[in-house]
Parts: structure tokens; C-alpha cells; sequence
């Protein structure tokens, strides 16, 4: 598999890193099953896994920890921290207090005395950011972490973010972890663009847009009969009714027949697709059983023509998310009405 610098790390990372949000109560809460799955991507050529401490509230990071046991010196670990570990409000965001206390409990379930990539999960609002980096230079400084990287970051932050490290002499964020995939392209107007200019590794998550690009669903009845546990809580995303999710639908059925058209599934189009794009270091999967793994992984190595990549441009244009709420990150002041009310 073919390997790529990390941000300007030195760091090599695998072009697929193996993404673990589906190990532990979230996915597949087979502990064992779950270190086969893991064993068997390490042994195809991933050596970049990456996980959090939310998943699962750090059962993953558990599953992880078991499987990289004797195998720690060869792998690329990556977690991350922010959302909300519990019931105080102190366990979770950005804030020296919580990240000081964290990076040991991540530490503690994976089993390992170091992190290679930590990475901020979401902004915080209540948090400057030159305290949140402050916390993280620390935690470099100490040896417990290797590199920094932030994930979601909308671009304005992500500049934010190198400022404050340049003029405060903190260290700085290496890598953004945006959503990316054929549906949900809206970090290609400023999110990628920014982290090339800044030298940033691109790990992306979500190349299969939530199981839109899977090739499960072809029709409304397969949205609701197949993920019908979605529609119902997560209805603004998966509703085949509603118009942003029907204009997905209609992309995908186009996106199949351009798939079928090039001789490739439309999973492999999809992941091939975040590939090309020359600001993406890894394309993060994230299978749940070892099926869904050995099916991606037969997908290495594809390359799209530009013939290809001009079709899924009339389908899907640069720059564009079809469901705005698939960029998984909404301004507070768009989202919280006082701000935007005296």
C-alpha cells in the first residue's frame, strides 16, 4: 500500500487508515472480532489507525489497545479528544483542564505510553484557542504525544489556529480531519485549499457518506427499510422524503450507473474519488466486520481517468454539499439564536 508524509511530520502513514468508531457498543461490540478485523488491515499494509475517546465512551480505544499490543513500535496511533466523557460539563471540550486529564485515560485504554497523533475533535467555543494549544505543547513537550492535528475545524479556525501557534510559539496543528466524500464536498472551497497552504496532512473521514455510497440504498423503499434505525433518529440526514436527502438519492443512482460504467463498484469509486484529490495524505475506513474491511481494501490502488472525475463533477459539483448538514459542524452563532438577536 502505498504510504504518504504526514504533514510535514516525517511521519509515513498508509494511504487507508483504518478507522475504529465502529468497535466496541457503537458497531460491533465483539472485542475479539474487532482485533482480527484490526490485525487483518495491519497485515494488508495500514499502518495509520485512528480512533477516539467518544467512541463507544473509549471502548474502542480499548479494542484498539488489545490489538496493537506487541505490535505498538510499527503502527501510527491516532485518537482524539473533546466530546463529552460524562455527566460534568468539565468532562469534555477544550480546555487544559480536561485535556491534561484525558490524554491519560486515552493513554491508560490503549494501553501505551505515547500518542502519535492527538487530535482536537471539534472547536470549542468556550475555549481560546491559545489555551487549548498551550495544554497541547505541554503534552508534546512531555513526551505523551508526537504531533497535534484538529478535525472539523472550519478553515477560518484552522488559520486561526496557526496564528496563535506562530505568534505564541506553541505547536501547531499538523493534520484536519474534515468529512469528505462525492455527496459532502464542501471542504473543497476552503478546507482543503487552507490546509495545503499550511502544509497540513488531510485525513479524511466518511468517503462512503454515511452509507449513502455504500451501495445499499438505490431506491427510497432500500433508505427505509434498510436504514430505518437512522431515518428515525437521525431523520434529517437519511429521510428519503425530505428534498436534501432526495437530491442524495438522485446522486447516487447516477453514481452507480457511472460505477458500473468504469467497471467499479460504487464503494470503490467513492474512496478512489477522495484519493485523487491532492490535499488528502489518508482516506479513513471504517468498517464494522471483516467483510466490509476486505471489501475496501480491494479497492487499493484504483485510479479514476479524468474523464471519471469530470462525470462526478456534473453529478456532484466542487465544492458542494448536497445536505448541508453532512459538513457535521454548525456555527454557534447560526445554531444558538442569541447571538444573532440584541
Amino acid at each position: 500500500m502505498e504510504r504518504r508524509i504526514l504533514g510535514g511530520t516525517g511521519i509515513s502513514v498508509s494511504e487507508y487508515a483504518l478507522g475504529a468508531m465502529m468497535f466496541g457498543s457503537l458497531g460491533n461490540p465483539d472485542h475479539d472480532e474487532g482485533v482480527r478485523i484490526i490485525h487483518a488491515a495491519l497485515d494488508a499494509g495500514i499502518n495509520f489507525v485512528d480512533t477516539a475517546d467518544i467512541y463507544s465512551a473509549g471502548e474502542s480505544e480499548e479494542i484498539v489497545g488489545k490489538a496493537l499490543k506487541n505490535r505498538r513500535d510499527d503502527i501510527v496511533l491516532a485518537t482524539k479528544a473533546h466530546g463529552s466523557m460524562g455527566p460534568d460539563p468539565n468532562h469534555s471540550g477544550n480546555s487544559r483542564r480536561w485535556l491534561v486529564r484525558e490524554v491519560e485515560n486515552s493513554l491508560r485504554r490503549l494501553g501505551t505510553d505515547y500518542i502519535d497523533l492527538y487530535q482536537i475533535h471539534r472547536p470549542d467555543p468556550n475555549t481560546d484557542v491559545d489555551e487549548t494549544l498551550a495544554a497541547l505543547t505541554d503534552l508534546v513537550r512531555a513526551g505523551k504525544v508526537r504531533a497535534v492535528g484538529s478535525s472539523t475545524f472550519p478553515a477560518e479556525q484552522i488559520v486561526e489556529a496557526q496564528w496563535v501557534s506562530e505568534r505564541r510559539g506553541h505547536v501547531r496543528f499538523r493534520t484536519e480531519q474534515p468529512p469528505y466524500s462525492i455527496l459532502a464536498r464542501g471542504v473543497e472551497a476552503a478546507v482543503l485549499p487552507t490546509a495545503q497552504k499550511y502544509g497540513m496532512g488531510v485525513l479524511t473521514w466518511g468517503p462512503l457518506a454515511a452509507g449513502w455510497l455504500s451501495g445499499r440504498y438505490t431506491a427510497a423503499s432500500d433508505v427505509i427499510s434498510r436504514g430505518e434505525g437512522r431515518v428515525k433518529t437521525e431523520a434529517h440526514k437519511f429521510d428519503p422524503s425530505l428534498p436534501d436527502n432526495a437530491r442524495k438519492l438522485e446522486a447516487v443512482t447516477e453514481l452507480s450507473k457511472l460505477a458500473a460504467d468504469a467497471g467499479l463498484t460504487l464503494p470503490h469509486l467513492a474512496v478512489a474519488f477522495v484519493r485523487a484529490h491532492p490535499a488528502v495524505t489518508s482516506v479513513i475506513i471504517g468498517p464494522r466486520t471483516m467483510e466490509q474491511l476486505e471489501s475496501l481494501l480491494s479497492g487499493d490502488g484504483i485510479e479514476l481517468s479524468a474523464d471519471v472525475l469530470d462525470r462526478i463533477d456534473e453529478i456532484v459539483p466542487p465544492g458542494t454539499d448536497l445536505n448541508r448538514s453532512d459538513s457535521y459542524y454548525t456555527p454557534p452563532a447560526l445554531a444558538t439564536p442569541a447571538l444573532r438577536r440584541r
